[in-house]
């Protein structure tokens, strides 16, 4: 089954290049393009992608409002930021919105469509240049409730970067059921994303930095 996306960016040209290249991929599917953050929510709804890929800077309402919007009605609607800009305000408004990843517009074709791949399985995508800003700025969860042991070690696994497929088979359970506790997980801590959650790992001790895909 392949992966259905959402493509928003106020500019026709980035939506027809990010259209034609990721379209050379037999696993993924542009199901729809949105030129403005309200358009994106209501095509969000409508369309039910796996992944939204999201422009931050736009008309009408900005990504990180639609972001936030999406990840609060569609829980199960994966946000990546695909941006140019690199300011700090940008970077932690999106993640604190609940973006799974956050990658440059120049990132590589081949890189962009693996990091699609892999926010649709669950795994935290973050190029490398927002990570310290990240670990820096976005702060633990005023007061989170304690994870049991089970959970802890799901929220270990995924700030290692373990898709939800591989969690499932390192902990024998289903796919499903990855799903449910991580949800369950984001709601213990009251963030809306696997990127604050493994944010929370790190800066609690539950893993290091160099354990991470944050790394």
């Amino acid at each position: 089954m392949s992966i259905r996306v959402l493509l928003v960016d106020d500019h026709s040209v980035v939506l027809d290049g990010l259209r034609m290249f990721l379209g050379l991929d037999p696993e993924l599917e542009v199901v729809g393009r949105a030129t403005n953050g309200a358009e994106a929510v209501k095509q969000a709804h409508a369309l039910r992608p796996d992944v939204v890929l999201m422009d931050l800077l736009m008309p009408v309402m900005d990504g990180i409002t639609a972001t936030a919007i999406i990840r609060r009605e569609l829980p199960d609607v994966e946000v990546v930021a695909l941006t140019s800009v690199l300011e700090d305000d940008k970077v932690i408004g999106a993640i604190r919105a609940g973006a799974i990843g956050y990658l440059l517009k120049d990132t590589e074709a081949d890189e962009l469509r693996r990091c699609i791949k892999a926010a649709a399985g669950g795994q935290v995508q973050l190029s490398p240049q927002v990570v310290e800003r990240l670990l820096s700025e976005v702060r633990e969860p005023a007061l989170p409730e304690r994870l049991g042991d089970y959970e802890q070690e799901v929220l270990r696994l995924l700030a290692r970067g373990r898709s939800n497929d591989e969690i499932a088979t390192a902990l024998h359970v289903g796919e499903k059921t990855v799903k449910t506790l991580v949800g369950g997980i984001l709601t213990k801590l009251g963030v809306p994303s696997r990127t604050q959650a493994a944010l929370y790992a790190v800066r609690t001790g539950l893993v290091s930095l160099e354990e991470t895909a944050l790394n």
